[in-house]
């Protein structure tokens, strides 16, 4: 019987860290509904604009109290202009699909997203597609298509756009463990950068409302200081445990989106749905177990996970 390492054995997740990622994806959970609301009232560019915008500000504030001019410095610049509009195009498809589908079904589908990475890392990475990796991206698609179930009328261009989104998210993914030397920090600010200047860029061409009620604004702008929380919640979370470790509370949000989908939309996913929502977290869930099983087995440096 094989025993398990020390290096295993050793393995601390500390609890704050764990309440910093439930935290987290709650952050990024209240930021979906919000946008979900506001996505019946106002464009999708200009909504996306101003989080990109809120976010820039905030992570300027929060950098220029310690962070300095070093979090700007890198020789990877192409790879961050690239992952950051990666991200913008996510997120321009996910609130796109957000405003036709109910929370739960969006957040699950751009929960496909990790099945897309471990073959992406196949193809363009050289990582090994074992067995186990294999069996989680069966798992993770049969997931996805009890959610959507081709031909009924969840299968639709809203699916599409979540589906999408997932899929510009595996890349924004794949490019940041190719830069796991960079500052965290860096890998924050500069999507913040690149998103807000596209954004703005293209701000001119937007339908923009003629009015907006204050309260209105400011639930914009708490949704977007809620997703800009998120991201720092995950930096300091990942810096006090490790990825792999921490990885399968991710799956909180599906938790968080199925609660408060419930509670302020009134919508609650079906069987077939909630079977696809644990097929994805369940197959996500055993493949993080493995990946850290193998980790601690044979040690390697973690990059930062940054999401």
């Amino acid at each position: 019987m094989r025993t398990v390492s020390a290096a295993a054995r050793s393995v601390q997740v500390p609890v704050s860290a764990i309440l910093m990622i439930c935290g987290s994806v709650l952050c990024f959970t209240i930021l979906d509904s919000i946008t979900k609301y506001t996505s019946q009232l106002y464009p999708v560019p200009v909504l996306v604009w101003a989080r990109y915008v809120v976010q820039f500000v905030a992570v300027m504030i929060w950098l220029g109290r310690g962070g300095g001019r070093r979090v700007f410095r890198t020789s990877k610049l192409q790879l961050h202009l690239i992952r950051g509009a990666m991200l913008l195009a996510s997120s321009l498809s996910f609130v796109t699909g957000l405003r036709s589908l109910p929370l739960a079904e969006a957040t699950a589908l751009v929960y496909s997203s990790p099945l897309l990475v471990v073959l992406m890392a196949w193809l363009f990475l050289e990582e090994r597609l074992t067995r186990a990796r294999l069996a989680f991206v069966l798992a993770g698609a049969a997931g996805m298509l009890l959610i959507v179930r081709p031909g009924t009328a969840v299968f639709q261009g809203a699916a599409l756009f979540a589906i999408g989104a997932a899929g510009f998210y595996a890349v924004y993914q794949i490019l940041t463990r190719k830069m796991a030397g960079e500052d965290p920090r860096s890998l924050l600010l500069y999507p913040a950068i690149v998103g807000t200047l596209i954004m703005s860029g293209l701000a001119p061409t937007f339908d923009w409302p003629a009015t907006m009620p204050w309260y209105h604004m400011v639930l914009i702008v708490f949704g977007a200081l809620c997703g800009t929380c998120g991201h720092l919640l995950f930096i300091v979370a990942f810096r006090h445990g490790p990825a792999s470790a921490l990885t399968p509370y991710n799956y909180m949000q599906l938790v968080w989106a199925t609660l408060i989908g419930w509670a302020v939309y009134a919508t609650f996913p079906d069987a077939w749905t909630l079977a696809g929502m644990a097929v994805i977290a369940g197959a996500g869930v055993l493949i993080a177990v493995q990946e850290r099983r193998r980790a601690a087995l044979t040690p390697v440096a973690e990059p930062v996970a940054v999401d």
